[in-house]
C-alpha cells in the first residue's frame, strides 16, 4: 500500500505534464484567434485588394492619374 500512495504522490510532484497540457491550450487559444480574424477580416481584405487591382490596371478611374500637383 505504501507504494502506491508514494507512486500516486510521485504523479502529483511531476509538472512536466501539466506544462505540456499548458503548451497546447495555449496553440489551440492562439488557433481559434486566427481562425477568428480570417473569418472576420477576409471578406473585407478581399474587397480591398480587388479594389486596389482594379484601381491599378486602370488608374484615370481611381483618381490617380497624374503624377504630381
Amino acid at each position: 500500500m505504501l507504494a502506491l500512495q508514494t507512486f500516486i504522490m510521485s504523479l502529483f510532484k511531476d509538472k512536466k505534464g501539466a506544462t505540456a497540457v499548458e503548451y497546447g491550450l495555449m496553440v489551440a487559444l492562439i488557433a481559434v484567434a486566427i481562425i477568428a480574424a480570417v473569418l472576420l477580416l477576409g471578406g473585407n481584405l478581399a474587397t480591398l485588394f480587388n479594389t486596389v487591382a482594379q484601381c491599378l490596371g486602370n488608374l484615370a478611374n481611381c483618381g490617380g492619374g497624374g503624377g504630381g500637383p
